[in-house]
């Protein structure tokens, strides 16, 4: 059994420049944890595999290609692959997610 606390592991350099940290990374998919503070933004970027969001705290805007909406805790947002799409805190709390990745990614992720 492997346990892991998102607590206890480091943030990633990502070129976002916000906390990002690897929960999950097997052959087959990938987890990371993702806090975004007020005012901080994801660049939108493209990424080469399907993702879906699970929000566990706080509100954001989430952009899929043309489309914007409002999320809170406890939804689940899907991404298709090959679609721009980005997240942002414009509000004054605190926006964490989780980003999984079925399948793992092969290829890079594509800032816009």
């Amino acid at each position: 059994m492997r346990i892991t606390s998102f607590g206890n592991e480091p943030d990633r350099e990502n070129p976002h420049g916000v906390s990002v940290k690897k929960l999950y990374d097997t052959e087959h998919a990938q987890v990371m944890h993702i806090e975004l503070k007020p005012g901080e933004k994801l660049k939108k970027h493209v990424t080469p595999v399907d993702v879906f969001f699970y929000v566990l705290e706080g509100e954001g805007i989430v952009e899929i290609g043309e489309e914007q909406e409002k999320v809170s805790k406890d939804m689940i947002i899907e991404s298709p692959a090959r679609i721009p799409h980005r997240l942002m805190n414009e509000g004054t709390g605190t926006f964490r997610f989780l980003v999984v990745k079925v399948p793992r990614q092969t290829d890079q992720t594509k800032l816009l």
